[in-house]
This record gives C-alpha cells, structure tokens and sequence, in this order.
C-alpha cells in the first residue's frame, strides 16, 4: 500500500486513465524530479480501487534497494519472484532507461495478457531508439512537466495575487519545493543539485562527454540568452570569443544532448504564410524557470525573456504544437497549434509606449488570417482588444483554461 501524500495532478491522470488496462506501456517522460513518480503513484491508487485484487510490482532505479536490476534479464527474474498465481499485474518502472535492454523484457511482458505496464523515463533517447524499435505502436506517451501557475499556487497554497506570480517567476515549479523554506538560498541550493545530477549522471556519464567545462559554458550562455533566435555557428563564435574553440558540429551535439535529458527545449522558426520550418535559427526556452535562475540567478532585466519561457511553458503543458513566427522581416514570439486550431502570439514586459504598441501589435495585425491573435504582458490594465487582437494580462494567461 502506499503510504507517501502526494497532491493529485489530474492534468496527467486524466490522459493516462483511459489507458489503464488498454495493453499499451503507458511511457512517463520529463526533467528530473518535475514530478513524474508521483503521477505514478496517483496512478496506483486509482487500480487499487478499482481492482482490490490487483498485483502491483513497483521499481524506482533511483531506490538503492532495486540497484541489483541492472539488465532485462534481473528485471525478469526479479518479475518471476514477486508474480503472483491470482489476480491482474500491473508493473511501474521509474526511471527506466537505467536497465539495460529494458525493452527486451517489456516486449515478453506484453506477450502475458495480465500485466499492465507504466514506465518513467528523464531521457529522450527512450523513445528513440530500441523502445520505438522494439514496441512500436503499443504505447502512449505522457510529457509530465514542472508545475504550471494554477498548479503552483494548488501545491503551495496561495492566492492568485502579484505577490504570488512573482514567486513563481522566481522559484519556478519544481514540485518539491513545497517542503522546502521558502529561502532563496535553500530553493537554489536545490535546484543547483538537480542541475548538478542532470548534467553529470544525464550528459556526462551517459554520453561520455569529455569537455564538461564547455557543456556548462553552453548551459551558462543558453540561461542568458534565453528566447533569443541562435544558431549552432552563432554560439560557436560566442564562444570562440570567449577563448572556448568548438566546432558548430560539436555544438549541435551537446544542444542535442541538453535536450535529451528535458533541461531545454529546442522551438523551430516557421514561415507564417508558406510553412517552411527553418533549419537555422531557432529559440531555446528552459523546462523550468528557476532551473534558469539556478544557472544565472535572476535580474530584473531579464523579465522580458523570463515572461516569454513561461509563455512557451504553459502552451506546451496545454499539449501545444509551438514554432517560433517569421512573416517577411518580422518575428512572431510564438505560433501556436492544436487540434488545427493556431493562435498567434505576442509577449512584453509592459507596454508604455507607442513604439512598444506598435511593435507587439502591429506584428500581428500584419498577418493576413483571420487565426486568433494575442498580446500577453504584465500590464495590469491587459484587457480587452485593439483592432481584433487581444490584449492578455500574462498572469491570466497562465491560468488554464485560457487557452
């Protein structure tokens, strides 16, 4: 039985219950510690109170006490000790990409019609290698993320207010933060291990990457530029201005393997009107903002990109498709798409002025659709519409439901 409190995020179990019972591995994926084992463990309760009779075998790679199970063949054997002869077999691996030929041992698994299979993984390569090889089309994967802005005030217990949102926009939405003091030294101090824990166990072990020093000057320079439009040779030179010599090539490896491991996201520049996606030049956002500010602690100058990231955040919680938009010599923060439905989007810190007026929404009256279009910034006063466009108060924004 499990004993440990968690607070519900019905955001991912209600994708993940229609599929309890289906034959298909039900595939958790996300950063490290965005929450994913609890999920899990939501998920548990909802079989036990539908299924009394039911099996349930947990495995956390992170637990020292399933350290024995280092290959398909322990899982197996572990499996073979711990099944029971009555009742359905529901089988929850955390962390699975640390057993090796994990999905030799989940192909057999699927073959017996009573086990019920739900897996977690911090690793892209999951699904891109012999998982996608081996089981191709028997699962469904579920991206579980750092908390969103209505989550964080339900697991901090807070008001929607100004004082709220900017603790958010500080501390971010690591989830465990709730046990913590609310101190900026104890939250970065944890958000710095995370960090710490993805970038040597994730990246360097994993990939046996040899020059650390430059992966943490690329991780350092990504936090600073955040939401600006790079390239692979942009930040080569960047960095060879910084005395730090690397290939373009060699950049595109490790932004790969920072992607790999969740810390970052890579978005894509679209043609508006004829839907080309540009190969050079992309933007680059952060799963969670205060990882960022672990990274580069945060400045008062920053607001702008740091409101964007969030932006990007909560469209991708929302199961947004996003591109970055180009529209002859102008930018679009973000396009974004589901179900066919695309929104255009702007985002400032304040508009104060006529210039800033008519950067952010002449921009979007400048594309000839008629797709929904919105200014998302920190003005109190965002509301209503100019033109046919919205204006958005970013804090309503990030409330679902919006969108």
């Amino acid at each position: 039985m499990n004993n440990k409190k968690y607070i519900p995020r019905p955001l991912y179990f209600n994708k993940i219950e229609p599929f309890i019972g289906s034959g298909l591995i039900k595939v958790l994926t996300g950063q490290r510690r965005v929450g994913k084992s609890y999920v899990l463990l939501q998920v548990m309760d909802a079989i036990r109170k539908r299924d009394p009779e039911a099996v349930i075998i947990s495995i956390n790679k992170e637990d020292y006490r399933f350290d024995s199970i280092k290959n398909h063949s322990h899982l197996m054997e572990y499996l073979k000790q711990h099944r029971s002869d009555k009742g359905n077999h529901y089988l929850f691996i955390d962390e699975v990409q640390d057993i090796a030929g994990f999905e030799v041992a989940l192909r057999s698994l699927l073959s017996v019609e009573d086990w019920d299979i739900y897996i977690t993984g911090s690793n892209a390569t999951l699904l891109s290698g012999e998982l996608a090889t081996y089981l191709s089309g028997r699962y469904i994967q579920i991206p579980v993320h750092a908390l969103s802005y209505g989550e964080f005030m339900q697991f901090h217990q807070l008001p929607e207010s100004a004082e709220t949102f900017l603790k958010y926009i500080r501390w971010g939405g690591m989830p465990h933060l709730i046990h913590l003091p609310k101190e900026d030294a104890v939250i970065f101090e944890y958000l710095k291990n995370i960090h710490n824990t993805i970038v040597l166990r994730d990246i360097v072990e994993r990939f046996s990457v040899r020059n650390v020093r430059f992966l943490q000057d690329l991780i350092h320079y990504l936090a600073d530029i955040t939401g600006s439009v790079l390239s692979a040779k942009r930040i080569s030179d960047y960095l060879k201005s910084q005395r730090i010599n690397l290939s373009p090539k060699l950049v595109l490896e490790y932004l790969t393997y920072l992607e790999s491991v969740y810390l970052i996201d890579r978005v894509k520049r679209s043609e508006i009107e004829g839907r080309k996606i540009f190969e050079i030049g992309e933007k680059f956002y952060f799963e969670d903002i205060g990882m960022r500010h672990a990274i580069v602690p945060f400045q008062q100058k920053d607001i702008g990109k740091v409101l964007e990231n969030l932006v990007y955040h909560q469209l991708v919680v929302n199961g947004h498709q996003v591109f970055v938009g180009k529209h002859g010599d102008k930018e679009i923060d973000f396009v974004a798409i589901k179900k066919d439905i695309k929104i255009y989007i702007q985002v400032a810190y304040l508009i104060t002025d006529e210039k800033t007026h008519e950067r952010e929404f002449g921009n979007l009256l400048s594309i000839p659709d008629n797709c929904r279009k919105m200014v998302v910034s920190m003005d109190e006063t965002a509301v209503g519409n100019y033109k046919g466009i919205e204006h958005v108060s970013i804090r309503d924004f990030l409330i679902e439901g919006l969108i």
